[in-house]
């Protein structure tokens, strides 16, 4: 058993620190498959829907600006990049590393949310928003691929927020904690999380602003 590992608290329903660390990380991955079976069904009505409306299905990506979508895909993949510097650096129990690698990756998931709210803003001026008010009433294919867009990408948006609010109770717990040796398990289980969140923009930015590309 390693120093860091002796000093990390065991908790009282389990047996070693051993049982306790792969409890940790089995539980984050059976979350994240409950995740991928969440957004599983949207992905499957996407597929189907753009079989049965392929036409709309390309009018309606032209109401999305692909460099838009790749910038924030460029600061998702960034953001990946911090976080894995972070979890590095808690690894090795440097805790100006961590809390500076966890603040630009706050930073960066803020970035791609003001990203998002000038693209959603917009679709709000040219009412190409599913509803009443929609613009283009007589082709239900193109209002149907705007609904399943808001639905990803609001869906994938509230995890970024989650993330970003988990993401600074860790800093500001490494900050507070700075003095003593921490345990870097629930950095590298948030960080796991954040992988998530942007490999599933990954799949998000081609299905969405790339159809006719």
């Amino acid at each position: 058993m390693s120093a860091h590992e002796q000093e990390l608290h065991l908790g009282h329903q389990f047996e070693d620190l051993k049982q306790q660390i792969e409890s940790y990380t089995i539980g984050m991955w059976i979350f994240l498959v409950t995740e991928v079976m969440f957004f599983g069904g949207l992905f499957t009505a996407y597929i189907i829907y753009r079989a049965k409306f392929p036409e709309g299905w390309v009018h309606g990506h032209h109401h999305l600006d692909w460099r838009l979508g790749g910038l924030n895909t460029l600061i998702l993949l960034t953001s990946s990049l911090t976080m894995a510097l972070a979890v590095r650096a808690a690894m090795l129990n440097k805790w100006k590393p961590q809390v500076l690698f966890l603040v630009c990756t706050v930073l960066l998931a803020f970035g791609f949310m003001i990203v998002k709210y000038f693209e959603y803003s917009k679709k709000f001026r040219e009412h190409i928003v599913p509803g009443p008010l929609f613009a283009h009433k007589d082709d239900p294919g193109q209002e149907l691929f705007m609904g399943l867009y808001f639905a990803l990408t609001g869906l994938h948006g509230f995890h970024v927020l989650i993330g970003i609010l988990v993401i600074s109770a860790i800093t500001i717990r490494t900050i507070n904690m700075r003095r003593m040796r921490q345990d870097f398990i629930p950095v590298e289980l948030v960080g796991l999380y954040w992988h998530f969140v942007d490999i599933v923009w990954i799949f998000l930015y081609p299905l969405l602003y790339l159809i006719s590309k």
